[in-house]
């Protein structure tokens, strides 16, 4: 059976892609769940439209991850936390706060997600955290743990 996706299913493909599947999923699952539509003339046109403006948006997507990435690399972000005499912080650095440091330090809104902390800041000094923008753009951000 042939179908266009009108939703990403995980091992099929994304949407507006023309799959072909064996009659009872296509009939038992993707059909009635809305995940795809039967391929017709004018479906298949339309699915050619709609993958290249997904294409577009991708690449726009990730023009702009690497235009933030190349304002980003290289940067050290300064966080001030309070910690006890020996530099073990009362708590921990969290995503948030490097979310936001690098907010007000940089001047680049990145969410929560993008922002990777291996394992959790407790001391002050130097940390490297992973920034993934996207899946072409990842890079690692120094973030600098002083006293408060």
């Amino acid at each position: 059976m042939k179908l266009i996706l009108t939703a990403d299913v995980d091992p099929l493909g994304k949407r507006g892609d023309v799959v072909d599947v064996s009659d009872g999923y296509g009939r038992n699952y993707l059909l009635p769940r809305k995940k795809a539509v039967k391929a017709s003339e004018a479906a298949l046109e339309h699915a050619e439209r709609v993958r290249e403006a997904r294409i577009e948006a991708e690449q726009r997507a990730k023009e702009e991850a690497e235009r933030i990435a190349t304002q980003l690399v290289g940067t050290r972000v300064v966080l001030a936390a309070q910690a006890g005499d020996e530099g073990q912080l009362y708590g921990s650095v969290s995503v948030s706060d490097v979310v936001e440091g690098i907010r007000r330090f940089a001047g680049v809104e990145l969410e929560k997600g993008h922002v990777e902390i291996g394992k959790p800041i407790k001391a002050i000094g130097l940390h490297e955290v992973q920034v993934n923008l996207h899946p072409d753009v990842q890079f690692p951000v120094t973030i600098d743990i002083i006293p408060a």
